[in-house]
C-alpha cells in the first residue's frame, strides 16, 4: 500500500489517465476503464492497494449529483407529460422482473426469500451507466433514452419497498411487512412534498438573489447547498440522497438557470461518477470469480435477457413502435448499482448464503461488463429484431403523419430548430416548397398555426421520411446538431436513395468525415461557415465584385438579418444551450371568432413593439401583409418581437 494519501491520490489519478486514455482510443466505454482500475488498485489482487472505505464514501456523491442532473433534464412539466407512461411502465418493469426472476429462482431450488432477494437486486438498472454512455454516443436526446433514463430513474422510488422489506423478509409476519412497507411510502410523498413543492418557494428566489451578486463561486456553493440539502432531506426520512437530489434537479429544471447549474456541477459529477465506478472494482475477487464465473454468467445472461425481453414488451405495449421497444429494452437490461445495496440487507438479514450472494454479485458485475457494449450497438441490434415495417399501435404518443397530399419536387429538414426555420425562411421567400420534422412539440404547434409544414417525429425514421415525400424530394437537410442522429439518418437514405442530395449541417469539424463516408452530398460546419461570413463581409469592404448568390447575404445584412432571427422557440424543457431566452422571437396568435377587431385593418391594431410578419386565413399565408389588410374572425397573426412585448400585444388582442 502507498505510504500516504497524496502517494494514492496520485497512483488512482495517474492510472486513470493512463487506462481512460488507452480505452478511449479503443474506443471502449470509459466506464469499464474505472472498473478495471478499481480491480488492478483493490485489496484482491496483487500489486498497489489503494484504501476502498475513503473512496466510496466520497464517490457515492456522484450517483447524488448525476440523479441531480438527471432531474435537470426531467422538469415537472416533463415528468407530468410523462406521468403515465414512466409510472406505469417503471412500475412494470420492476414489479415483472422480481417476479420472473423469482419463479425461476424458486424452480432452481432456492427458498422463496432468497428468490425474491435476488429477483429485487436484478430488477435495478442502472442510471449511471445508462446516461453516462447515452452521453459519449450523443444519443441521450433520443426517444429511447430519454424513456430509459426516466424508468431507471423511476427505479429508485419502487426500490424503496425493497429497502424495508428485505431486511424483515426472514421474521415478519405479513401484517408487520404491510405496516412497514405503508409508512415507507408515506415517508416518500412526505419527501416529495417536502422537496417539490417547498422547493419552488424557495429555489427560484434564491438563485435569482445570488446571479445577482454575479459571482461563479457564490452561484458554485449554492449548486452544492440545495442539492446536498435536498439529499440529506430524503435521507433523513430513511430513503436514499439521490432521490432527494433527483426531485431538486426537477425543481430546478423548470428554471431559467437550468443550463448554468448543470454546467457548472458537471465536472465534479464527472470525476465522482469515475470514483464511483472504481469502487465498484475494487468489490471484485478474482479468486472468487474464478469459483463462480461459470455461474455468475449465466446469472449475467439470466438478467440481460429476461430484463431486455420484459422491457421491450411492455414498452412495445404501451403503444411505442418495436424499434423504440428493443432499444429501450437494451438500456434497462444493465443491471443496477443500487442492486449491491439490496445485496447487502439480503447478507445482513441472512436471506442469502455468502456463497449465492457471491454468484448475484457476479452476475451483476458481468451485466455491467456487457451492458456498456449492449447499449453501444443497441440501434443495430435492434434493426435486427424489429420487424421491418413497424406500425405503430395503441393509445401512446404517435409521430405526426402528414395527411394531406403528397409533396414532390420539395425540400425536406430534418430538425426545425434555429437553422432549420432560418433555411425554411429563405426557401419561402424563393418560392420553394419545403417540409420538415422536429421532436419540439410546442415548436411543431406554433409552427403549424402559423400555416408551416412542420411534422412531429424523429427524422431518422425513414417511415416519417416517406411519408413526407422522401422519394419525390429533390433535396433532404438535416439541420439539427446530434451528429450521431445525422448518421442513422443518413444511413437509411442512402439504404433506400442512394441518389438523392443530402446536406448536413454540423457544430464543428469532428464528425465531417464519418457524416462524408455516410454519404452526404454536402456538410458545413457552422465554425467554418462564421469564417466565411467573416471572409465575405471583408471582400465587400475592399469592393470585391459579388455574384446573385452574394446579394441575398448583402440583403441580410442591410436588414439586421431580421429574418433569419425569426424563430419559434419551442418547449423552454428542450432548449438548447444556445438559446437566449430574451431574444427576439416569433409567436403565433389565432384571433377569436368573435374578436372585437373584425373588419378592422392591421394597422389599427395594439402591436406597438412587434411586427406583424404574415397573415394565416384559410389555410393560406400571406407574407408581409398589407397595413390596410382587413382582419376577419379566426385569423392567425405570426407576430415578431421581444417576450415581453409579445405577451402585452397578446393579451391586448385577446382581451
Amino acid at each position: 500500500m502507498p505510504g500516504s494519501p497524496l502517494a494514492q491520490i496520485l497512483l488512482l489519478l495517474g492510472s486513470a489517465v493512463v487506462i481512460v486514455l488507452f480505452f478511449q482510443r479503443l474506443r471502449i466505454p470509459s466506464v469499464l476503464a474505472y472498473l478495471l482500475i478499481g480491480v488492478l488498485l483493490g485489496p484482491h489482487t496483487a500489486g498497489p492497494v489503494v484504501d476502498a472505505p475513503p473512496l466510496l464514501a466520497l464517490a457515492e456523491f456522484g450517483i447524488v449529483f448525476l440523479l441531480f442532473t438527471i432531474g435537470l433534464n426531467f422538469s415537472l412539466p416533463q415528468i407530468h407529460a410523462l406521468r403515465h407512461m414512466v409510472l406505469g411502465l417503471g412500475t412494470a418493469q420492476v414489479a415483472l422482473t422480481t417476479v420472473a426472476v423469482s419463479l425461476i429462482g424458486w424452480a432452481a431450488g432456492l427458498a422463496p426469500a432468497a428468490a425474491f432477494v435476488v429477483g429485487a437486486v436484478f430488477a435495478q438498472s442502472s442510471t449511471t451507466i445508462i446516461s453516462r454512455q447515452l452521453a459519449e454516443q450523443s444519443e441521450e436526446h433520443g426517444r429511447h433514452a430519454r424513456l430509459g433514463v426516466a424508468m431507471s430513474v423511476f427505479q429508485d422510488v419502487t426500490a424503496v419497498p425493497f429497502v424495508v422489506v428485505i431486511p424483515v423478509l426472514a421474521t415478519a409476519g405479513a401484517v408487520a411487512l404491510g405496516t412497514a412497507l405503508a409508512w415507507a411510502l408515506a415517508k416518500a410523498a412526505l419527501a416529495l412534498v417536502l422537496v417539490v413543492f417547498v422547493g419552488r418557494w424557495l429555489l427560484r428566489p434564491l438563485f435569482h438573489v445570488v446571479a445577482a451578486r454575479r459571482s461563479a463561486e457564490l452561484f458554485t456553493l449554492t449548486v452544492l447547498f440545495v442539492t446536498l440539502a435536498a439529499g440529506a432531506t430524503t435521507h433523513g426520512l430513511g430513503l436514499s440522497m439521490a432521490f432527494g437530489a433527483f426531485l431538486a434537479g426537477m425543481v430546478l429544471g423548470d428554471t431559467e438557470f437550468r443550463h448554468q447549474v448543470e454546467t457548472t456541477i458537471r465536472p465534479l459529477r464527472d470525476v465522482l461518477l469515475g470514483l464511483f465506478f472504481v469502487g465498484i472494482g475494487m468489490l471484485v475477487d478474482p479468486a472468487a470469480l474464478a469459483r463462480v464465473w461459470p455461474w455468475g454468467l449465466l446469472g449475467a445472461a439470466l438478467l440481460l435477457v429476461v430484463k431486455c425481453l420484459l422491457v421491450a414488451g411492455i414498452v412495445r405495449r404501451a403503444g411505442v413502435d418495436w424499434l423504440t421497444a428493443w432499444r429501450t429494452g437494451m438500456l434497462l437490461a444493465v443491471g443496477g448499482e443500487f442492486g449491491f445495496a439490496l445485496l447487502a440487507l439480503g447478507l445482513q438479514a441472512q436471506v442469502l448464503s455468502e456463497t449465492l450472494a457471491q454468484i448475484v454479485l457476479a452476475s451483476v458485475l458481468f451485466s455491467m461488463l456487457g451492458g456498456p457494449l449492449l447499449i453501444r450497438f443497441n440501434h443495430a441490434l435492434a434493426l435486427r429484431l424489429a420487424p421491418r415495417t413497424p406500425i405503430p399501435t395503441g393509445p401512446g404518443p404517435q409521430p405526426d403523419l402528414p395527411s394531406a397530399a403528397p409533396l414532390a419536387g420539395h425540400v425536406l429538414l430534418a430538425g426545425y430548430g434555429r437553422i432549420g426555420q432560418s433555411l425554411g425562411h429563405l426557401l419561402e421567400a424563393e418560392g420553394q416548397p419545403w417540409a420538415a420534422l422536429d421532436l419540439d412539440a410546442e415548436r411543431v404547434r406554433e409552427a403549424r398555426l402559423a400555416g408551416q409544414q412542420v411534422h412531429y417525429g424523429d427524422g431518422a425514421q425513414i417511415e416519417l421520411l416517406e411519408a413526407l415525400g422522401l422519394a419525390a424530394a429533390r433535396l433532404v437537410v438535416i439541420t439539427h446538431d446530434d451528429s450521431a442522429a445525422a448518421l442513422k439518418t443518413l444511413q437509411q437514405i442512402r439504404a433506400h436513395h442512394p441518389g438523392l442530395p443530402v446536406m448536413v449541417r454540423t457544430r464543428d469539424l469532428s464528425a465531417v468525415d464519418a457524416l462524408r463516408a455516410a454519404g452526404a452530398t454536402e456538410v458545413f460546419p457552422e465554425t467554418l461557415e462564421a469564417g466565411l461570413m467573416i471572409a465575405s463581409q471583408a471582400l465587400l469592404t475592399l469592393g470585391v465584385p459579388l455574384a446573385r448568390v452574394l446579394r441575398q447575404v448583402r440583403s441580410q445584412r442591410a436588414g439586421h438579418y431580421r429574418q433569419l432571427r425569426e424563430l419559434f422557440p419551442g418547449d423552454a424543457t428542450h432548449a438548447s444551450s444556445d438559446d437566449n431566452p430574451d431574444a427576439d422571437r416569433l409567436h403565433a396568435l389565432r384571433l377569436p371568432e368573435e374578436s372585437i377587431y373584425r373588419r378592422q385593418s392591421l394597422s389599427a391594431l395594439p402591436v406597438d413593439g412587434v411586427v406583424i410578419t404574415a397573415l394565416v386565413r384559410a389555410g393560406q399565408r400571406r407574407l408581409q401583409p398589407a397595413p390596410d389588410t382587413l382582419i376577419e374572425g379566426g385569423d392567425t397573426l405570426v407576430l415578431f418581437g421581444p417576450p415581453e412585448a409579445l405577451a402585452r400585444v397578446e393579451a391586448s388582442l385577446l382581451a
